[in-house]
């Protein structure tokens, strides 16, 4: 099925083949989960090209590959491939390309070879999850989750981020995670930087505590964002925290198969921006999420032109940063179906943990 929807693309796009060079598009195209490899894809063939390391492990991931020994260089055997194929119009992903990969295959191939440059014909494709791709998804979402409620419990007054941290990225690891795809945990002041890194900072009583986090099962990823304060909160972050839960239920209740990334993230915006906080809101509203941690689609201001469908699965996370002072910032990761997101992430979402 994967095959056949990236080669009705390459008819649409009147290309004879692709090499296939991200390693994201490489895993959800073959299953060859190796780190590295070149596919090349035509109408006819499928053919995963790669060195003495990997040759086992094409046999078991990927049987429905050709493999192509790499001995040297991937150069050395592209022209004869690319000459079996009779391929005149060869696409690249423009986006993982290097000058230097470009110029070498450009060197390589015989002048009648066009290269033509492709961007996002896989990750379009990737956007929208099968049930197999939901069930890792679901299993690692379900992870960060669970790492979630035992950092409520466990979190006290006088801990630096980076214990914090540690044991979020501890519990991932010993409770089901291929590995830790992120851990931020960001408090006070700190908040305010939407991608802070933990510092030894130490978590005092009243401070919001802004973790964001992500686990990998199956080859995908979650991502979830929650924001606490330990003790007694300000009326100010109330305020702001209760605004911010607003905008991602409004979006949460709003958006539907068929909108824009752009107008999906109007929903959340305008709730923002009608508080006064607009100018505190600065990213898009979420991303896709899949075998990498951001990926089509994308929802924000500036994707007007990315539409959402069925099936694709994305973060809903609208955030408001008050530099000098603290951050809030909520975030699930939700399933697009006909009535609306379904809510993938289930931590709880209470805005203070009693201490």
């Amino acid at each position: 099925m994967r095959l056949t929807k990236l080669r009705q693309k390459l008819a649409d796009e009147k290309l004879d083949a692709i090499l296939i060079t991200n390693a994201a598009n490489r895993r959800y195209m073959s299953g060859f989960s190796g780190s590295a490899g070149t596919l090349i894809i035509s109408q006819e063939r499928a053919v995963l090209a790669t060195d003495f390391r990997y040759y086992e492990q094409v046999g078991k991931q990927a049987p429905h590959f050709e493999l192509a020994k790499v001995k040297d260089k991937l150069t050395d055997l592209l022209p004869d491939l690319i000459g079996e194929m009779e391929s005149r119009r060869l696409g690249f992903e423009s986006q993982n390309v290097t000058v230097s990969l470009h110029q070498e295959l450009a060197e390589a191939l015989p002048g009648e070879v066009e290269l033509v440059a492709t961007s996002g014909l896989v990750q379009e494709i990737r956007a929208v999850k099968d049930e197999g791709e939901l069930a890792n998804l679901r299993q690692a979402i379900g992870l960060t989750d669970a790492a979630y409620a035992h950092i409520a419990g466990f979190m006290q007054p006088g801990m630096t981020e980076r214990e914090v941290a540690w044991e979020l990225e501890s519990f991932m690891r010993t409770h089901g995670a291929e590995k830790v795809s992120f851990v931020t945990v960001a408090s006070g002041p700190n908040g305010a930087m939407p991608h802070a890194t933990p510092s030894d900072r130490p978590i005092q009583v009243g401070d919001p505590v802004v973790m964001d986090m992500g686990a990998l099962v199956g080859g995908y990823t979650s991502d979830l964002t929650r924001t606490v304060v330990l003790g007694e909160a300000s009326g100010r972050y109330r305020e702001v925290y209760e605004i911010v839960l607003q905008a991602q239920q409004a979006a949460l209740r709003g958006i539907r198969p068929g909108m824009t990334g752009q107008q999906a993230d109007a929903l959340a915006r305008d709730v923002i921006q009608e508080a006064g906080y607009g100018d505190q809101f600065g990213h898009g509203l979420g991303h896709g999420v899949g075998l990498v941690v951001h990926e089509h689609p994308w929802v924000g201001q500036r994707h007007e032109k990315e539409m959402l469908h069925l099936g694709m699965v994305f973060t809903v996370e609208p955030g408001i940063y008050l530099p000098g002072e603290f951050g809030v910032r909520i975030e699930d990761v939700a399933l697009l179906r006909e009535d609306g997101p379904q809510t993938l992430s289930q931590a709880a979402k209470e805005p203070l943990l009693s201490r």
